[in-house]
């Protein structure tokens, strides 16, 4: 997993701030913390390699899409997309996915899939709310909510 996770963050190195860069980008510490705060993960494999890993994470009254990597000579090839279908048909709850707000092209993946970017006052909420990350990450993130989420949080738009 930190393989396909390592590979394919490195397109964050440069379009993220610096000073939320780490090399690697995920630790293995910081993946056993994650998996021992009830991230479960899924993967993808090609040619009998894994080459995407998505988690999902049960907060409070709604799901979290997390750490959703594809292999960088992998992308676009419907591997994240297919992950993503899954993980939302497994969960019956409302879905929120927070992502780096400069890595537009994940940001227009979940669009695209039919998530939509919540305003900056509710992103801040819900990034508190739900996800235990850092202000500095707050300040740099982005967060989208599928329609569940939306019809029941109208104003949030």
């Amino acid at each position: 997993m930190l393989r396909v996770i390592n590979d394919a963050a490195r397109v964050y190195k440069g379009a993220i701030p610096a000073d939320c860069w780490h090399e690697p980008y995920m630790s293995r510490e910081y993946l056993e913390k994650e998996i021992n705060r009830g991230v479960v993960f899924y993967g993808s494999t090609e040619n009998g390699n894994l080459a995407g890993v998505m988690g999902i994470q049960d907060a409070q009254d709604v799901t979290l899409i997390r750490h959703a990597y594809v292999l960088t000579a992998l992308q676009r090839s419907g591997i994240g997309g297919e992950l993503l279908a899954i993980l939302v048909k497994k969960t019956g709850r409302p879905v929120l996915i927070g992502t780096w707000k400069a890595a537009t092209w994940a940001v227009s993946f979940y669009q695209k899939h039919g998530f939509t970017l919540v305003n900056e006052e509710t992103k801040n909420k819900l990034l508190k709310k739900y996800w235990t990350i850092p202000e500095r990450q707050i300040e740099t993130s982005a967060v989208l909510a599928d329609k569940k989420w939306i019809t029941g949080n109208i104003s949030a738009g």
